[in-house]
């Protein structure tokens, strides 16, 4: 799985209170979640954001609750995948859960600009930012890690694994 996109970049910290507001946790509806993904740090996001853009942070990003609406937010919002330097566990859990492919890649978080544009390689963790020429590692995922991205996420995969169709 390959993604390009334009670097939206943000700092250390940011937690899941500022990817989405508590104040609209009353839907788990991925386009509500995405109108407001981000406002209280950045009124310009849910307006500008186009779809495969690539979210960049520092450390310890999505730290704060385990709430899941964070990377359903960004990833309604059309986010192809977040870089940073490191993440919360449970963001890193929840984001690979819904399908919303994550790496970690401290030296690519760093020296990424807002608008650069980065390729990334999921299947062999590269990423490359086309304004510097630079290329990044980062680990690659495991197959299955892979295989539940590739299908949007944990529960779909199941599906998938099981032979479950949902009809009607």
């Amino acid at each position: 799985m390959k993604f390009e996109g334009r670097v939206w970049k943000y700092g250390d910290n940011i937690d899941t209170d500022v990817i989405i507001p508590a104040r609209y946790l009353v839907t788990t509806d991925p386009k509500t979640l995405a109108a407001h993904c981000m406002e209280d740090l950045d009124m310009a996001f849910a307006q500008k954001v186009l779809p495969g853009d690539v979210m960049v942070g520092g450390r310890n990003f999505g730290c704060g609750s385990s709430r899941e609406h964070a990377p359903i937010s960004i990833k309604g919002a059309g986010v192809s995948c977040i870089i940073a330097e490191s993440f919360a566990r449970i963001f890193f859990r929840n984001a690979i859960n819904i399908g919303l492919p994550i790496l970690e890649s401290p030296e690519a978080a760093q020296e990424a600009e807002k608008d650069d544009v980065l390729t990334v390689d999921l299947a062999v963790g590269t990423i490359t930012n086309h304004r510097t020429g630079k290329t990044y590692q980062a680990s690659p995922y495991p197959p299955v890690v892979l295989g539940i991205i590739q299908a949007g996420g944990l529960i779909p995969y199941a599906r998938n694994i099981l032979g479950i169709q949902i009809t009607g």
